[in-house]
């Protein structure tokens, strides 16, 4: 996916939330850290392009909901969570770059749960690769791939990487090899986010 295809992949997202949500006064976009949050910020910013209000953006560090967090790093890095609104009511839209086990979202649902009770959730993301080690599925989908499980969906961004871009490749060969085509995958991506249980206070 080049900078181009990018660019209209979101667009077409953004059409879809605006569609869903008539009165985006409602609504607050999460990125999860790292490549939800700026894929947050382009979506608003095409929703209020299009005409709509520019819902409030918010963005998750879902480090310390991790369920591998001991196995990641012995000082794992913390980007910070920032909330600007109570999502107490509102729909809240997370936002991540690649769906693939379900285990970030799931640890991002945890954490969301903590900061309040929305009237629904639901799920964006730019790639949903498949292999999923949970029940979730997203809402809106950029693209979807038929990937095999031990390949890297690497997604760039001008925001954190200085370029726009998708690669596909294989995690043997990633720095020697350059990407292969990515597989469109067949079947839509559309239906509810999965959920899951909150380990906060509230019942």
């Amino acid at each position: 996916m080049d900078r181009r295809r990018l660019a209209r992949t979101l667009a077409r997202m953004a059409a879809e939330i605006a569609e869903r949500h008539p009165d985006l006064n409602h609504a607050v976009l999460v990125g999860i850290q790292t490549r939800g949050v700026p894929l947050a910020r382009r979506l608003a910013r095409l929703l209020r392009q299009a005409g709509g209000e520019e819902p409030a953006v918010g963005s998750l560090d879902i480090t310390l909901y991790r369920d591998d967090l001991t196995t990641i790093a012995s000082q794992p890095v913390m980007k910070g969570t920032d909330i600007p609104v109570s999502i107490d009511s509102k729909s809240v839209i997370l936002v991540d770059d690649v769906l693939f086990t379900g285990r970030t979202v799931r640890a991002a649902l945890d954490e969301l749960i903590d900061f309040g009770r929305p009237a629904r959730i639901e799920l964006a993301v730019l790639v949903d690769r498949g292999h999923r080690e949970l029940p979730i599925r997203a809402d809106y989908v950029g693209e979807g791939l038929n990937t095999a499980h031990d390949e890297i969906v690497q997604v760039l961004l001008a925001e954190e990487d200085g370029e726009d871009r998708v690669l596909l490749l294989e995690k043997t060969s990633a720095r020697r090899r350059p990407p292969r085509e990515p597989r469109p995958k067949e079947a839509s991506a559309k239906a509810g986010s999965g959920s899951t249980r909150r380990r906060g206070k509230r019942p």
